[in-house]
């Protein structure tokens, strides 16, 4: 007696299920204007990348506008390395702001945002997106999978995070006394923006508070209970946090560059 196995398929990557929204882009039963808060975002997003690639790789060599100036480090460059040794050419904002781009490629907030406004997926709540779509294997394939080294990212953001603090408190004292400019206001706002979206991060939070059972069993799980909490309060306007923060820093460097190209003089009192 002939014996047959069946033959059994089996994926390998996830594919990505239809929904509940009507199929299509753009296909919706919802009367508001869903549409502006994606543009409004991809605008947002736009303006900052073309302004960020700008600054960091054409306003020096084309235009001989420096980074520095007067004390002031723009936060695009810190902390400055290899300034000394690399060609001119080469930008150092290429050493460090990878991290910088690869936390906030990664970030949950993010990924939501230029999903919707990019990549229509979807659209909108409740808004349908391209049939294409149906092919997606969500984030377990390249180059989506990469968004899993969000925590990474997270850890190496506070490396640029420390020396944009000491870089705002450096320029307090530039050449040996003191000054309080509009310049240290601008620093020392933008180090706290970037400081409150770091610390917002949902992956901190979880790894502050998650992988507990008790939160009051033991001194130490009382002790990131507490944390837990504040972090939370936090992640709660992790939205706000993430672009007042992009906003600052694109603010901040405006601001040095536009000093140190002599269209006005920094507004300080010297001691």
């Amino acid at each position: 007696m002939a014996v047959t196995r069946a033959s059994t398929t089996i994926r390998r990557t996830p594919i990505k299920p239809p929904g509940t929204a009507a199929q299509g882009f753009g296909q919706t039963s919802r009367t508001d204007t869903w549409a502006v808060a994606p543009t409004v975002v991809a605008l947002g997003f736009g303006a900052f990348i073309l302004y960020s690639l700008f600054s960091a790789f054409l306003w020096g060599p084309l235009f001989g506008v420096a980074y520095e100036v007067d004390g002031y480090l723009s936060p695009f460059f810190s902390p400055l390395i290899g300034a000394e040794i690399l060609p001119w050419w080469f930008s150092p904002a290429i050493l460090i702001l990878w991290i910088p781009l690869g936390f906030r490629t990664t970030c949950y907030y993010y990924r939501k945002a230029y999903y919707r406004s990019y990549f229509a997926d979807p659209p909108a709540c409740a808004v349908g997106e391209p049939r294409a779509h149906r092919r997606y294997a969500m984030e377990a394939a390249f180059p989506f999978i990469l968004q899993n080294l969000h925590r990474i990212f997270l850890y190496l953001a506070f490396i640029p995070l420390f020396f944009l603090w000491l870089d705002a408190f450096l320029a307090l004292r530039p050449e040996g006394a003191w000054r309080l400019g509009l310049g240290n206001v601008i620093l020392f706002v933008n180090v706290a923006l970037l400081s409150g979206y770091s610390l917002s991060c949902h992956s901190l939070r979880h790894l502050v508070g998650g992988r507990l059972d008790c939160f009051s069993c033991s001194a130490r799980t009382r002790t990131r209970y507490s944390l837990w909490q504040r972090l939370t309060g936090l992640n709660a306007n992790h939205m706000a946090w993430a672009w007042s923060s992009l906003i600052s820093v694109a603010l901040a460097d405006l601001y040095i560059r536009l000093l140190a190209a002599g269209l006005f003089n920094d507004p300080s009192i010297r001691l």
